[in-house]
C-alpha cells in the first residue's frame, strides 16, 4: 500500500501525430544570474539591482539576501529565480492563472509535495518503464471528495519537474476540474476531440511549467460513456503514449460511473485514491477487485488524510 502520501487541502469534488510542442518553458539561458533572472521576468528594475549588489559589497551578502534585507523582492521571487537557474519551475503566487491547489507549483519543497516526490519514485520504480504499453496511469477512486483531481494534477507536476515529458488528460467529462486547476479554457478537449469536432489544439502547454501539457474535459456531453467506448479514444491512447513520457488520467468517481473502469483498462494501470475516516473499505476492496479482474495493473493505493 502507498500511504505516504498525505493530503492538506481538499477540492469540491482520432488525433494527428506531432503533439510534441517544441516552444515550452525552457528554464534560464545558461550562466544567467538571479539578478538578471528577476529583471527580466520584471520582479526588479536595474537600479534596484545596483542597490542590492552594492549592499551585498558591503556586508559580504549573496545577491537574494541583500535584495530580502532591502525589501526590494520576496523570498518567493528568489525562490522563483533559482528554480530558472536549475530548470526545476516554481510559481510565484498572484503571478499565474494556476490554482493554489497546485502546492507542487507553488510550494514544491513543502512536506506534502516531498511526499508526492516519494510517491512519484515508488510509480518510477513499480509501473513506468519508458516502454509505451507503461506510460500511461489511471487515478481512480471509489467515491468523490477523496482529492482524486489533486493528486493527479499535482503528481503530473512532479513528473513534469523530473524532466520527464508529461500529459495529465481529464477524462472526466461530467464534473471536470483540471481546467479549474490549470486556469485553462474548456470547451475544446477530450469530449470534442472524440465526438470528431476537436483536433491537436485541445492539448494545451502549460507555460508556467516545465514540459507539462494538459488536456482538459471539454464540453460536458450527454454521452461519456459511449464516447470512451469509440475507437477515436483507443487511437488518441496509442498517441499520447508514443509522444509523452507520462500520461496521467484524471478519472471520474467508480462507483458512480463506469467511465474509470473503461479509463483504467485501456491505461493498462491504475493507482487508487482512498480518504482516511470517509472512504468504505468495502468500496475500495471492491474497486481494487474488480479492475483486476478487468486486467488493469492496480500499482498501489494511497491514503489521503485531512
Amino acid at each position: 500500500m502507498m500511504n505516504d502520501y498525505v493530503e492538506k487541502s481538499v477540492l469540491a469534488d482520432g488525433i494527428p501525430t506531432g503533439l510534441r510542442d517544441s516552444s515550452g518553458w525552457s528554464g534560464a539561458p545558461v550562466g544567467q544570474s538571479i539578478g538578471a533572472i528577476l529583471i527580466d521576468s520584471g520582479l526588479l528594475s536595474a537600479e534596484d539591482a545596483e542597490r542590492i549588489l552594492r549592499l551585498g559589497k558591503e556586508e559580504g551578502l549573496r545577491f537574494g539576501e541583500a535584495a530580502i534585507k532591502l525589501g526590494l523582492v520576496s523570498e518567493d521571487a528568489i525562490r522563483f529565480a533559482l528554480s530558472r537557474q536549475f530548470d526545476y519551475p516554481v510559481v510565484i503566487p498572484g503571478r499565474s492563472a494556476l490554482s493554489s491547489d497546485l502546492v507542487a507549483a507553488y510550494r514544491p519543497h513543502s512536506a506534502e509535495v516531498e511526499a508526492m516526490r516519494a510517491l512519484r519514485s515508488q510509480l518510477m520504480l513499480r509501473w513506468f518503464s519508458g516502454e509505451a504499453e507503461r506510460r500511461a496511469l489511471a487515478v481512480v477512486s471509489a467515491e468523490g471528495g477523496v482529492g482524486r483531481s489533486y493528486l493527479a494534477a499535482n503528481l503530473a507536476i512532479v513528473f513534469s519537474q523530473l524532466g520527464e515529458h508529461t500529459v495529465l488528460v481529464d477524462t472526466d467529462m461530467r464534473k471536470p476540474k483540471q481546467h479549474l486547476l490549470f486556469g485553462l479554457e474548456n470547451r475544446n478537449g477530450l469530449s470534442s476531440i472524440l465526438s470528431g469536432r476537436g483536433n491537436v489544439g485541445a492539448i494545451q502547454r502549460i507555460d508556467d511549467l516545465m514540459d507539462l501539457s494538459v488536456l482538459p474535459a471539454g464540453s460536458v456531453p450527454p454521452n461519456p460513456q459511449e464516447l470512451l467506448a469509440r475507437p477515436l479514444y483507443s487511437q488518441l491512447m496509442r498517441e499520447l503514449v508514443e509522444e509523452f513520457d507520462i500520461v496521467i488520467l484524471d478519472t471520474p468517481p467508480a462507483n458512480e460511473f463506469a467511465d474509470a473502469h473503461t479509463v483504467a483498462v485501456r491505461a493498462g494501470a491504475a493507482l487508487v485514491v482512498a480518504r482516511a475516516n470517509q472512504s468504505r473499505l468495502r468500496h475500495v476492496r471492491g474497486l481494487i477487485d474488480s479492475l483486476t479482474h478487468e486486467s488493469a495493473h492496480v500499482v498501489g493505493t494511497v491514503l489521503s488524510e485531512l
